[in-house]
């Protein structure tokens, strides 16, 4: 029992910021010794319960955790709050990959919490307050691996949680109602008592093959006693009635964000959905990209579907991120921006084969001052579009801190007519340009003219032009960049240069890089 008297000991509420680290480490120790903590759960301050955790969580102490949960004393068990960077421990665990194990055991232990709860027929009312809310948003989702958990699996493994806790809940209640029916049953009577109650706060992907295990879940659970809350809602591959049947059973309250992606739905599938959209009035985001919205070639009937999706976009009163990418919208930004009451925040119109007159409205739209995210890659900037572009990423200049041109066909005279207009976005944090044919010496002129732009943190950059085989064709498209054979020998010695002028100009804190897996984890909400 030392580790705990050692634990009582620091986290008596001393002022001393160094006893912090002490207080973990000692919780590292108690949650290696899993019958020391079985044992003293009874008598254990609830103020340690959050150190314990996270402590159980770093070191995938499954046994300890699962104890932790079961016995929890607060209403909210949050991982965001738990799991962020603190005094305590300089890593962050809700920006590494979640542990598969961890989040099973996290899952398991609210599971045996509540079937505990409907098994206990005297319903002995425990000490201090009980779990109601389980926060599981704000983990990461990156790819696949043998000990992390994806968004899709804690999502599949939620919904089958539900499933398992309403089978015992409706078993306990097929057995209450058969005692309240005894023979004694008209001397006394007994009320069901009325389970306890979770509510899983959670970012829910689904797909093909997970709908119906999901669909179920979500059909029980206002009846449940563990009930899906959803924040953000993601959607591939589903058909139309799949799609609407989901959205109809989600529970309208802080739902922030809908993504439907790769559900080709086009504008008569749009026309279809939108309308289900609006009684989430929180809604902030809503990804449309590969929809397979084509508006060159309109027939009557999709004119009408287009001012129909205009028309449910403006009835969105919370939207402040919209993404379209892959449409192609081209003269049609008016048509589908212009009803909208409040300016958008984030906009990404990725591959949307836009014209001058797109850019020429967007620069003018309430939308402009005050976007601080926006995505033209793919859109081909280095012909009639460059100077509208100018005037747009002028007008946004005091907002904009994310600026995605990846793609775009950008040389070095076209990047030198936009740096006058990028070195105005004195709050860019990021700014990818990869995938456009840009030499060496462009790179460097980029560098040296948005060194003074403190807040730039992340550069995507592309491999220089200079460092390909003597094949590549020119002017190089951006399949020719992407697969193009590149001298390793020449790249090291630029990517050598670049980050020599980034300490020659104290940017050290800086970050420019090729590689596009950090520009994965950018969304609008961690502006």
């Amino acid at each position: 029992m030392k580790h705990i008297d050692c634990l009582f000991f620091c986290g008596s509420g001393s002022p001393f910021a160094a006893m912090n680290s002490l207080v973990f480490l000692c919780a590292q120790k108690v949650v290696s010794h899993h019958a020391t903590l079985h044992s003293a759960l009874s008598f254990l301050p609830k103020e340690l319960y959050p150190v314990l955790f996270k402590a159980a969580f770093m070191d995938r102490r499954t046994l300890a955790l699962q104890d932790l949960v079961q016995t929890w004393p607060f209403p909210v068990l949050s991982f965001q709050k738990l799991l962020r960077k603190c005094q305590h421990c300089e890593r962050a665990l809700i920006r590494e990959k979640p542990n598969k194990s961890c989040i099973q055991t996290v899952i398991l232990g609210v599971v045996t919490y509540l079937i505990k709860k409907l098994e206990d027929r005297r319903r002995t009312k425990r000490k201090g307050q009980q779990l109601q809310i389980l926060d599981m948003t704000g983990l990461q989702d990156e790819g696949q691996g043998p000990e992390s958990m994806s968004l899709w699996s804690r999502t599949v493994t939620l919904a089958k949680a539900c499933l398992d806790v309403s089978k015992q809940q409706s078993k306990f209640m097929r057995r209450a109602s058969k005692r309240r029916k005894g023979p004694y049953s008209s001397s006394v009577i007994l009320q069901p008592p009325q389970p306890a109650i979770v509510d899983v706060w959670v970012d829910l992907f689904v797909n093909s093959t997970s709908y119906v295990v999901l669909k179920d879940a979500l059909q029980i659970n206002s009846s449940n006693a563990l009930r899906l809350r959803c924040r953000d809602f993601r959607a591939e591959e589903l058909s139309i009635a799949s799609t609407v049947g989901l959205l109809e059973f989600l529970d309208p309250a802080g739902v922030r964000q809908v993504d439907l992606r790769f559900n080709n739905l086009g504008l008569s599938g749009l026309r279809v959905v939108l309308p289900h959209l609006a009684k989430f009035t929180s809604l902030a985001s809503l990804k449309l990209p590969y929809s397979n919205i084509d508006v060159r070639r309109l027939t009557v009937g999709m004119e009408g579907s287009l001012q129909y999706f205009a028309t449910q976009l403006s009835r969105l009163p919370s939207l402040k991120e919209l993404n379209l990418g892959s449409s192609r919208l081209s003269g049609k930004l008016r048509q589908l921006l212009g009803d909208l009451k409040n300016p958008l925040e984030s906009l990404e119109l990725a591959f949307c084969y836009l014209l001058p007159n797109d850019l020429a409205y967007l620069s003018q739209s309430l939308h402009t001052p005050a976007l601080k995210k926006l995505d033209f890659s793919g859109n081909n900037l280095s012909d009639c579009l460059l100077q509208p572009f100018q005037g747009l990423i002028t007008a946004a200049s005091s907002t904009l801190l994310h600026l995605d041109i990846m793609e775009c066909r950008l040389m070095d005279t076209h990047l030198s007519f936009l740096l006058p207009a990028l070195c105005c976005c004195v709050r860019l944090r990021y700014l990818g340009i990869f995938g456009n044919p840009i030499s060496t010496k462009g790179l460097k002129n980029l560098l040296h003219r948005t060194a003074g732009l403190l807040d730039l943190q992340l550069v995507i950059y592309p491999y220089p032009v200079d460092c390909y085989g003597e094949d590549l064709p020119w002017p190089p498209t951006s399949s020719n960049l992407l697969n193009g054979s590149v001298d390793e020998e020449k790249f090291s010695r630029a990517s050598s240069e670049l980050q020599q002028m980034l300490l020659s100009a104290n940017r050290a804190d800086a970050t420019w890089t090729t590689n596009l897996c950090r520009h994965n984890s950018l969304d609008y909400f961690s502006l």
